[in-house]
């Protein structure tokens, strides 16, 4: 149910997404009115929505999760089953929301992030779309804390007798730990959306600067969130490589303990970066430079994964004939993470982020990690255990099934396409949600 439900709400948001290329197809309105342009920013704001909380995460998290935490630690179900039942009904209500977010007055064109003012005053044209919007991702988060408990109980609690943490696979630490971080970061989500809620409908102030509010204090209540959710993408995508790589090469990843330690530094630093997503909002220079420092500082932890699992992979490389897409899928994780994160480290530098900030460049780098990173991984996810997920020999779900073939070709191309050419744009400072611009960038658009 979470992977066909995370399919079917990845299509709705990926359209969008294809409206949003062809109004950049080149300058000047195309397809989007100018008397409208507000559509266009509820478009970026669906689209980020629905590829974060609607695709990635139930797939990744809810979908992988469910099916393979159990039987890698030998359990026979998670222990909440009901629990796990009520988390993925109310995901389709939230879903809901959002949708009707998008035919309540004129769509809440705020961003993903809903920054104030815009998602709190009258500066926003839709209060009740963006309260829509608010209901939909605090039934999300109340979905996904839900799932992370029960994941938590499970893998502390009914793991097989034999089995003692250290020595339980990657894949289920991968759970473990992303399931950590939902359940202490969450909370400030919901909380601060609450406050966004009551700025909105119920004359508070909390983000007003007029009346002694802060809306900077909203970035950083909502990064704190926001920065270790990216996290919460790609560690269960590092569990689902591991176990791809740690297949094809019918070896335990190597150094697993070291893994196991990078994942959870990842985590922990992940969670004391959220600044660097704020550099331009006047943070004192020695405040800019700590940012700079922990957040380049996440990079060694994921050299190292990075390093392991190419070891693993070289020590024992697959017959190319077997299992070739699950190999070039895992492959192309590799190189894109490892771009998306080099761009990442470059972004974390306070000095240079101020030039690239709200840029191009920045969409660039977090597309080469989710796009290329997350999405690759269920892909390869899919692929790899695709046979086992619907307990059947099936030709389109084989490994070296030409159609996968022709897929993953499809797939590498057409998203280098897509991505490459917004690092041009971004060093050519060219702003980010907005539907038109110069000519000057019209080749890289194209």
């Amino acid at each position: 149910y979470y992977l066909l439900s995370g399919f079917i709400f990845g299509i709705s948001g990926t359209l969008i997404s294809v409206l949003m290329r062809i109004e950049l197809y080149s300058s000047g309105n195309r397809i989007i009115s100018p008397e409208n342009q507000n559509f266009y920013n509820v478009s970026i704001t669906l689209h980020g929505l629905l590829m974060i909380f609607f695709l990635v995460m139930p797939g990744l998290f809810g979908g992988f999760g469910n099916y393979f935490v159990p039987i890698f630690q030998g359990s026979p179900e998670v222990v909440y089953p009901r629990v796990n039942n009520f988390s993925i009904l109310i995901l389709f209500l939230s879903y809901l929301f959002l949708i009707l977010s998008l035919i309540s007055e004129f769509g809440g064109g705020t961003g993903w992030t809903l920054y104030p003012p815009l998602s709190t005053s009258f500066m926003t044209l839709s209060p009740s779309s963006v309260g829509n919007l608010i209901f939909g991702l605090i039934i999300s988060g109340i979905s996904s804390c839900l799932t992370s408990l029960n994941f938590w109980v499970t893998i502390h609690f009914l793991r097989s007798y034999s089995l003692i943490l250290s020595s339980v696979p990657l894949f289920p630490w991968a759970f473990l730990i992303t399931a950590f971080m939902l359940l202490l970061t969450l909370p400030v989500l919901s909380g601060t959306l609450l406050l966004v809620l009551g700025d909105l409908h119920s004359n508070t102030l909390f983000f007003d600067p007029v009346f002694g509010g802060d809306p900077v204090l909203y970035q950083h209540l909502f990064w704190f969130f926001g920065h270790p959710e990216v996290y919460i993408l790609i560690i269960p995508a590092f569990g689902v490589i591991s176990i791809v790589i740690s297949g094809v090469s019918q070896l335990i990843i190597f150094a697993n303990q070291s893994m196991i330690f990078a994942m959870s530094s990842i985590s922990l630093l992940g969670g004391l970066v959220w600044g660097h997503h704020m550099y331009t909002v006047g943070l004192e220079s020695d405040t800019r430079a700590y940012f700079t420092g922990v957040t380049i500082l996440i990079s060694l932890p994921t050299g190292t994964k990075i390093f392991n699992w190419l070891f693993t992979y070289l020590s024992n490389p697959p017959l190319l004939h077997l299992r070739i897409t699950s190999v070039f899928l895992s492959h192309l994780f590799l190189l894109m993470f490892t771009v998306g994160g080099s761009t990442g480290v470059i972004l974390g530098n306070g000095a240079v982020d101020l030039a690239l900030h709200d840029t191009y460049y920045v969409v660039a780098h977090f597309h080469f990690v989710l796009s290329l990173g997350a999405v690759i991984a269920i892909f390869s996810g899919i692929v790899l255990n695709g046979e086992k997920i619907v307990a059947t020999k099936s030709l389109l779900l084989s490994s070296s099934c030409t159609l996968s073939l022709y897929h993953l070709h499809l797939v590498f191309v057409g998203i280098l396409l897509t991505f490459s050419p917004m690092h041009f744009l971004g060093f050519n400072v060219m702003p980010r949600r907005i539907p038109s611009f110069p000519d000057s960038f019209h080749s890289w658009n194209f």
